[in-house]
């Protein structure tokens, strides 16, 4: 098809030669005697060439190639140096050398599009490739994405990719073969201490290494470095051309790809190297992550597995221990009852103490025993309508004894309006009696407990009951408040005031409020006192979902 020229020039008689010139070589031309007409023409499409005076130039504004006229004995347009223009010719040019020049000039602009479409079509690929790395978290799955986004991108006839003994990456190997081609067969491509070497070489000095089969005596691309001898790698079968590209991190590699074509030669260009290099930098740090991740999910089996066999052992123990304790309790309870043979005051005192110490040998069995159990089991709990006002009465009435021995006091603010809740009642008044039972016990003589709580909506339109226990004790340091739900967590002055306890209570207390589908935060400042609050829902749909 002809190739469309718009030719631009003041001079009439100039003109009509160089239009003709290029209509006799096979243009389709049209023509301007000035910068409007120039204007007018390049709005309505955009030619093969455009050959302008020099003297037009401000109205030249295209991206198709410009051949500008340029006048050698006026300083003013051989000393100006135009953004946009592709080549210049001497005027009045040769007929012959117009044609050629025009023609070289657009083939040259059609070559540069082309690689530059090429270009762009490759790092679309290779960004495929850097996305479908970036996507798993699986060592083997992004060896294997790599080796085929390189054997399709490149047209190539075999690929691998092979990692060393590191402990940053797992030791794996993939490969990837043309269809209808059989894989490599071992040896042909330099593996292990040959390959490792190979690799930290190029790693050191960030290099690629390309091999060519003998036949061909074209240079390598700039980027790239020649095997031994200017040949083949050593141990490299000398059918086959390669491009061996180095995996690493830091100082040292961690693997190598290679590429390989059968008796043919593959010449790689320094765009083509560095999109490489940057797909192998992408899978280097998938694999490094990937190790890492595989690690970490080994580390939290074996960490499941060991809780697993503490809670194991912890119920096994608990049984041991209920069994030999019921009895225990029992004949206490038969020999302080007993009316035929009543024991003596001295030894009355002496079996109270024995009680209190058997009772809190069971509290904590019990508690060891909601831990062996990963908490509360679901379908042991039953969820009915529950008065939390009448709730907090009932558990400070129970624990006003235990204060008035520490010298303690609890009191219970009044509550307006005393909300319904659904909640199993009995987990509900032991998540109270932990709270407050805790407050008790880090309050020092003449401190004062106080319980209050209130309804309130959210701003989502929730309703919600809050419950507050505040004391004035020995409080906790703000280093350790985001553990005290951790179990057997102690707080250190708790541990160096020689104050008993388990650190069970607080983990099983936020246990069974999650999962009433409540919140629970504390608040604390050392040596002043502590916080809890404790958040249920009141609306019942809402309870029930939970």
């Amino acid at each position: 098809m002809p190739r469309a020229a718009v030719v631009a020039d003041p001079d009439a008689a100039r003109l009509a030669r160089n239009a003709s010139a290029l209509e006799e070589a096979g243009f389709c031309v049209t023509s301007a005697t000035d910068a409007a007409g120039l204007a007018a023409l390049l709005q309505d499409g955009k030619p093969a060439v455009i050959i302008a005076d020099a003297s037009l130039l401000p109205a030249i504004g295209t991206e198709a190639p410009v051949l500008l006229m340029v006048d050698l004995d006026n300083p003013a347009e051989t000393s100006a140096r135009p953004s946009g223009i592709h080549d210049c010719i001497t005027k009045p040019p040769a007929p012959r050398e117009l044609v050629h020049r025009a023609s070289a000039l657009i083939d040259l602009v059609a070559r540069r599009n082309a690689s530059r479409q090429r270009a762009e079509a490759l790092r679309e690929q290779l960004r495929l490739v850097s996305a479908a790395v970036r996507a798993t978290n699986d060592p083997q799955e992004i060896a294997n994405h790599v080796v085929a986004g390189f054997g399709r991108t490149f047209k190539a006839d075999h690929v691998l990719l092979a990692t060393f003994e590191d402990e940053r990456v797992p030791r794996i190997t993939a490969t990837w073969d043309a269809p209808g081609l059989q894989p490599l067969p071992p040896g042909v491509l330099p593996d292990g201490k040959e390959a490792h070497r190979t690799a930290d070489l190029l790693w050191a000095g960030a290099e690629t290494m390309s091999t060519d089969a003998p036949e061909t005596d074209d240079p390598p691309a700039e980027g790239a470095r020649t095997g031994e001898g200017g040949g083949t790698a050593s141990g490299l079968s000398s059918t086959f051309s390669t491009l061996a590209v180095p995996i690493g991190e830091g100082n040292s590699s961690l693997g190598i790809i290679w590429i390989a074509m059968r008796d043919r030669r593959r010449q790689w260009s320094r765009a083509e190297l560095g999109l490489i290099q940057h797909v192998a930098g992408n899978a280097a740090y998938g694999l490094i992550q990937s190790h890492l991740i595989s690690s970490q999910q080994q580390v939290v089996k074996q960490l499941q597995q060991l809780d697993k066999a503490k809670t194991d052992f912890l119920a096994t123990v608990n049984h041991e221990l209920r069994t030999p304790l019921t009895s225990i309790m029992a004949y206490l309870d038969m020999i302080q009852e007993s009316t035929e043979q009543p024991v003596s005051p001295e030894v009355h005192q002496m079996l109270d103490i024995v009680v209190r110490n058997t009772e809190r040998l069971r509290s904590l069995i019990e508690d060891m025993l909601s831990v062996s159990r990963n908490g509360l089991d679901d379908s042991l709990m039953h969820f009915t309508p529950v008065r939390l006002g009448q709730t907090l009465d009932l558990v400070a009435a129970a624990l006003r004894p235990l204060a008035k021995l520490q010298n303690v006091t609890i009191e219970v603010d009044p509550v307006p309006e005393d909300p319904e809740i659904l909640a199993d009642e009995v987990q509900l008044q032991q998540v109270f009696t932990n709270l407050v039972s805790n407050a008790i016990k880090f309050t020092p003589s003449g401190g004062r407990i106080e319980v209050g709580s209130e309804s309130h909506a959210a701003e989502d339109g929730t309703r919600w009951a809050t419950v507050s226990v505040a004391d004035t004790g020995i409080g906790i340091s703000s280093d350790e408040i985001d553990h005290v739900f951790t179990r057997f967590y102690r707080a250190s002055n708790a541990m160096s005031g020689a104050i008993p306890g388990t650190g069970l209570g607080l983990a099983i207390t936020k246990d069974i409020v999650v999962r009433h589908g409540g919140k629970i935060d504390v608040a604390s400042t050392l040596g002043a006192g502590t916080t809890v609050t404790v958040s249920l829902p009141l609306d019942a749909d809402r309870s029930r979902a939970n």
